[in-house]
């Protein structure tokens, strides 16, 4: 029993976190029709505003509490916690905060407020994949990990995670003033 809710768990870590990412691109996108002029600018929001609601509503929400009920499950079935799931479960609650971070900003959206630029958005994006490197890091390698290696190779993860975002901003901004 306990591989099939090991099995769902890790179904619906993927669908959770396939949302989470694709929703910060829509967010980017909404923001960014604002940009435009009429009638554009209100086909494009009324547009994304349709696609945010059914990937937050209809996938992200239900993906994470679906997450959360088989993680929980398999924690009642595996007993005491090894000090890697600890660390791992602190991670997931980072994960859940970032998650009600984006329903914030769902929320402000869907009203037609936007408090963040493009580029703010792109870079939150990004902390998702911090927590997916740092979950999965702690999931494959366990009691084997050095926690001194395990957060100085996180800690370069996000710098080089960073500077890939500072390098595609800058090639963006020379493609777009070429034109």
């Amino acid at each position: 029993m306990y591989l099939y809710i090991k099995a769902l768990h890790i179904i619906f870590i993927v669908t959770w976190f396939s949302g989470m990412f694709y929703i910060v691109r829509l967010f980017i996108y909404n923001t960014e029709a604002a940009e435009k002029p009429d009638p554009a600018k209100t086909i494009l929001h009324d547009q994304y505003r349709v696609m945010i609601k059914r990937l937050w509503l209809g996938i992200t929400w239900p993906s994470a509490l679906l997450t959360l009920i088989f993680g929980l499950w398999m924690l009642d079935m595996f007993g005491s916690l090894p000090t890697w799931l600890i660390i791992k479960l602190c991670f997931v609650l980072g994960l859940f905060l970032y998650h009600f971070s984006l329903q914030r900003i769902y929320a402000q959206q869907m009203k037609g407020i936007f408090r963040w630029s493009s580029r703010q958005l792109r870079i939150w994006n990004e902390v998702a994949t911090v927590f997916l490197v740092a979950i999965v890091m702690l999931v494959s390698v366990k009691q084997n990990m050095s926690w001194a290696w395990g957060l100085l190779g996180l800690i370069a993860f996000v710098i080089v995670l960073m500077s890939a975002i500072k390098v595609y901003r800058r090639l963006r901004e020379k493609g777009s003033g070429e034109k």
